[in-house]
């Protein structure tokens, strides 16, 4: 598998947790904060897509932090509507994989920058993993905490470790990547 399609996978995978993770958000909790100077699973998104958009767009001819980006505002005025956030959050992901789906492993040593650094398009990629990774599993634990006993787990619910080990081990080892098939870890 290239390296480009592996990162694409990884990329999908972390959005697709994070709308399962939003969409058992209760409606009011989407602008709720547990803690001075927290932030909302709403600012989460905002400050994603806004990262996304800012990153992705002209992703290799200028710099990934545009002077049209208010990073500061991505932290204020949560969005009015689930619709309005959900919009924000799948634009963003769009500019993303637009970018992903256009670049091939020739590309991976060619040079962008972040904030007037240089890095490789590969360092780059896996940059932006691990941010949005991090912040995604913010809006997981926003998600579980305010959906309570009403939560659908997004991985091995506890309790279910040994039947989901007993059906994985029932079949012939194969190589695959984590993010193929079911979703389920």
């Amino acid at each position: 598998m290239s390296t480009i399609l592996s990162l694409r996978k990884l990329f999908a995978y972390y959005q697709e947790l994070g709308t399962k993770a939003i969409a058992q958000v209760p409606d009011a909790d989407l602008v709720r904060v547990l803690a001075p100077e927290g932030n909302s699973v709403s600012l989460l998104v905002k400050h994603l897509a806004g990262n996304m958009r800012s990153r992705f767009t002209d992703f290799l001819t200028s710099d990934g932090e545009k002077p049209w980006r208010d990073r500061e505002g991505e932290f204020e005025g949560p969005h009015a509507t689930r619709a309005a956030l959900m919009g924000d959050w799948n634009s963003g992901w769009t500019c993303l994989f637009a970018v992903l789906d256009a670049l091939s492993d020739a590309d991976l040593e060619r040079i962008v920058l972040i904030r007037n650094e240089g890095h490789s398009v590969q360092e780059a990629l896996h940059r932006q993993l691990a941010h949005y990774a991090y912040h995604v599993g913010q809006i997981v634990l926003l998600a579980r905490t305010f959906a309570g006993a009403e939560w659908t787990s997004l991985s091995i619910p506890r309790g279910g470790s040994q039947a989901f080990n007993a059906e994985r081990f029932a079949k012939p080892a194969e190589r695959r990547q984590f993010t193929d098939g079911s979703g389920e870890r």
